[in-house]
C-alpha cells in the first residue's frame, strides 16, 4: 500500500525530487550522455535501441522538432559505431493530430537510418492509437522491408488476430519484425486482460505463435516466468539465433540481463534519454509501484 501511495503522489512531487529515481532508469538528458551509456552497454555484450523521450505533442512545430532531434541522433549514433538501432512512438509526430504529416515525419526518420542500412521500431502505444499505428507500420514496411519493425503488446486480447492479420508482411527472406511485450497503459477490461497469470500465458501464446511462422521477434520482459517460457519455446522449435533477442529496459533487472547473456542468448537494451523523461518515469512507477521503495533509498543514500 506505501508503495501504490508513492506511485499515486509521484506526479504531483518536484521534478528534482523524482530524478533521484529516475536517473537509473534514463540515459541521460541529451544524446551526448545517452550515447556514452550506449558505449558502456555495447562493451558489455549488449545491442542497443535508442529512444527519445516525448509522446502525445499537441502542436505539428513539435513534431518537426522532434524529426529534427531524431535525425541528429541517428547522425551522432552513426558517425560513434554505435551497435544498435533507433525505437519512437508516433504520437511525438503528431499522430492523433494529423496521420499524413506524422507519416511524412517518421518516413523521413526510417529513411535515414535505412541509409545507414539501420532500423526503426515504432512502439505502440495506448489503445486508439492501435489500428493507426498498424496502418503506419504496414505502409512504411512496403518501401522499407528490412528497415522497420512494429511493438506489439501481449495484454490486449486483440494481438494475437493482429499478428494473424499481418503475416502477409512475413516472408522467408525478410520476416516481419516485432517486438513483444506485455503492454503498460492502462487500458479497460472488455479489451485487455488484467491478471498478471493471463498476461503471461497469453504473451507465450503469442511468442509461440511467431515462432511456429518464423516471425523475428524482440522478446521484451524483465519477467522470469516469461524468459522460462521463452527459452523453453526457443529449444522446442529449434529457434536459430537470428531469429530473436531478448529485450529489456535500461536499468531494470539487470542480474536477470545478465543470465541471458552468460547463456548465449542476444539483449538488447532500451535506451531512453532527453528532456521529457519525468512522465516516461511516473508511468513505469504506476506500473511496478515497488519501485518507491527505490525513491526512499535514493533520498537516504543521494549524498
Amino acid at each position: 500500500m506505501f508503495n501504490k501511495l508513492i506511485a499515486a503522489l509521484l506526479p504531483y512531487m518536484p521534478q528534482k525530487f523524482v530524478w533521484l529515481f529516475s536517473k537509473r532508469y534514463v540515459a541521460g538528458l541529451d544524446i551526448n550522455n545517452a550515447l556514452e551509456n550506449c558505449k558502456a552497454l555495447n562493451k558489455e555484450g549488449m545491442l542497443v535501441t535508442l529512444d527519445i523521450l516525448g509522446e502525445f505533442i499537441t502542436t505539428l512545430s513539435e513534431a518537426e522538432a522532434n524529426t529534427k532531434e531524431y535525425i541528429e541522433a541517428i547522425e551522432k549514433a552513426e558517425q560513434q559505431n554505435i551497435q544498435g538501432n533507433y525505437s519512437l512512438k508516433p504520437t511525438m509526430f503528431g499522430l492523433l493530430l494529423d496521420k499524413e504529416i506524422c507519416y511524412n515525419h517518421i518516413r523521413t526518420i526510417v529513411a535515414k537510418a535505412a541509409s545507414y542500412n539501420n532500423f526503426v521500431r515504432i512502439d505502440m502505444e495506448d489503445s486508439p492509437c492501435t489500428d493507426l499505428e498498424i496502418e503506419l507500420f504496414r505502409k512504411l514496411k512496403k518501401e522499407f522491408p528490412k528497415n522497420v519493425g512494429l511493438v506489439l503488446q501481449a495484454y490486449l486480447k486483440r494481438t494475437k488476430k493482429d499478428i494473424e492479420n499481418m503475416l502477409d508482411l512475413n516472408a522467408a527472406d525478410i520476416p516481419v519484425n516485432y517486438r513483444l511485450c506485455k503492454g503498460i497503459y492502462v487500458e479497460p477490461a472488455d479489451i485487455a486482460y488484467k491478471g498478471y497469470e493471463e498476461i503471461i500465458q497469453h504473451f507465450l501464446n503469442d511468442l509461440e505463435y511467431m515462432f511456429q511462422n518464423k516471425i523475428y521477434v524482440g522478446i521484451a520482459t524483465h519477467d522470469k516466468p516469461v524468459v522460462d517460457g521463452a527459452l523453453k519455446l526457443i529449444e522446442k522449435y529449434n529457434v536459430p539465433k537470428n531469429m530473436y533477442e531478448f529485450q529489456m529496459l535500461y536499468g531494470v533487472t539487470p542480474e536477470l540481463r545478465k543470465t541471458i547473456i552468460d547463456a548465449g542468448h542476444a539483449m538488447r537494451v532500451y535506451v531512453p534519454y532527453g528532456i521529457k523523461w519525468f512522465a516516461y518515469c511516473t508511468r513505469r512507477l504506476k506500473e511496478n509501484p515497488k519501485m518507491a521503495g527505490m525513491i526512499i533509498k535514493a533520498l537516504f543514500n543521494k549524498g
